[in-house]
């Protein structure tokens, strides 16, 4: 078992779905993590020629997962976000064909064999699984323009955890978007990527999800996270410096699908809170308020749950613009409280964590060396992000895993994290 595997093992843990995808692709993990990209590409072009029959022609992109670091469910009402791309992420071998036809393959699913389709059948409403990120993004630059000329085979491996809540159906569509544009000599920016994968996911796929996702894994950075305005997307980077502590993620390994969960009920109502809110003050989105403003103007919601969606939207904004300040000023224990601060109006008045969430959250929060625990993601299973200072990571992973897994049933997986670029051609 690779050195990796080993490591989310100690303590009782199991390695999870991501090492058995590495046996099958025959990869060292360490090799992953440590050697670099040289070595994936080798190994992406190596099993493309055992999908297809050889490798000529076909390139080798990446693009990152995302982790949030605060500013949850605030995309999508307005507000300002707090994400970094990471070194994990989709790693794609494509190469062009002479026909229309295109063929897919994942290793992640690789039970499925080849999915052929083709450049006539990408209209929305098919239900091809996996297969529908790319073909929506297909969809979406031939919606702009932007037409195929010809089909193409495409290998994917993803060393995201699936449903984990780290966003590997963007990093798809992102990936997607780069493979399209260097393939087909498309004039697009890596901002244009994510709107394109945005749009995707909303009109194709049927989720109506914020840009976050997508702005983040294509405007990536490394060692930096990215402040985003979702109202007006103007953005600055802002060092991620943790002098003795490092980014920590927990799956829950409880998985979930964003169209099939709650994700877009929450939506909803916060929209209708808008537009109750709309009668008593001039505002374009729930970002809009203070939270001054939306005490003053709270009793125009006549839906109690409304209520509180609305309020976690405003004050999780305001925290995420206070959360960002402490960071410029070096102020790490008032950012890991805010963050603390987010979790629990997540799961008292958004109510996307469940307990599995709030047990990885909670049990973080008994450890001295935490700096800050909350979930991130839409909720519903998938992950929490946890600050630690080095010398409590061994500790952190030992104790939050072991009560976990008596609490819940089942291990979670840890991972310890590094800030990375945007997508790449390898």
């Amino acid at each position: 078992m690779p050195a990796i595997c080993r490591f989310f093992s100690f303590a009782g843990y199991t390695p999870g779905p991501f090492c058995a995808i590495l046996e099958a692709l025959e990869l060292n993990v360490t090799d992953i993590f440590l050697e670099g990209e040289t070595i994936v590409k080798q190994q992406m072009l190596e099993y493309f020629a055992k999908v297809f029959g050889d490798s000529e022609g076909a390139e080798v992109f990446f693009a990152p997962g995302r982790v949030n670091l605060i500013g949850e469910h605030t995309d999508y009402n307005g507000g300002h976000v707090f994400p970094c791309a990471l070194t994990i992420g989709t790693y794609g071998a494509a190469r062009k064909r002479s026909d229309r036809k295109l063929r897919f393959y994942s290793v992640n699913f690789g039970q499925l064999g080849v999915i052929e389709s083709g450049l006539d059948e990408l209209e929305p409403g098919r239900t091809t699984g996996w297969t529908n990120y790319p073909k929506g993004v297909m969809w979406t630059f031939a919606g702009r323009g932007m037409k195929m000329d010809c089909g193409m085979d495409l290998v994917i491996f993803g060393n995201i955890p699936n449903g984990s809540g780290l966003s590997s159906s963007a990093s798809v569509e992102v990936l997607t978007g780069a493979i399209l544009r260097a393939l087909y000599g498309f004039e697009v920016s890596n901002q244009d990527l994510a709107l394109i994968g945005q749009y995707a996911e909303n009109h194709y796929n049927g989720v109506n999800c914020g840009i976050m996702d997508q702005f983040a894994i294509a405007m990536g950075k490394k060692d930096n996270a990215i402040f985003l305005d979702t109202n007006t997307l103007q953005f600055e980077y802002a060092p991620i410096v943790l002098e003795g502590a490092k980014i920590v993620i927990a799956c829950s390994n409880k998985k979930r699908g964003l169209a099939d969960s709650k994700y877009n009920e929450r939506r909803s109502e916060c929209e209708e809170a808008l537009v109750e809110l709309q009668t008593v003050c001039k505002i374009r989105t729930l970002g809009d308020l203070t939270e001054e403003q939306f005490e003053q103007y709270k009793d125009a919601i006549k839906s109690p749950v409304r209520l509180k969606r609305a309020r976690h939207a405003v004050y999780e904004n305001r925290r995420t613009i206070r959360a960002v300040e402490a960071l410029k000023k070096n102020e790490i224990a008032r950012f890991g409280k805010l963050m603390n601060d987010s979790h629990v109006s997540l799961r008292d008045d958004y109510e996307v964590t469940g307990v599995e969430l709030d047990t990885l959250t909670e049990e973080a929060w008994k450890i001295d060396g935490v700096i800050g625990s909350r979930m991130t993601g839409a909720g519903f299973g998938g992950c929490t992000v946890s600050i630690v200072k080095n010398e409590a990571i061994d500790r952190f992973i030992a104790q939050v895993g072991k009560a976990y897994k008596e609490k819940i049933g089942y291990a979670a997986d840890f991972y310890v994290v590094e800030i990375g670029d945007g997508p790449q051609t390898l």
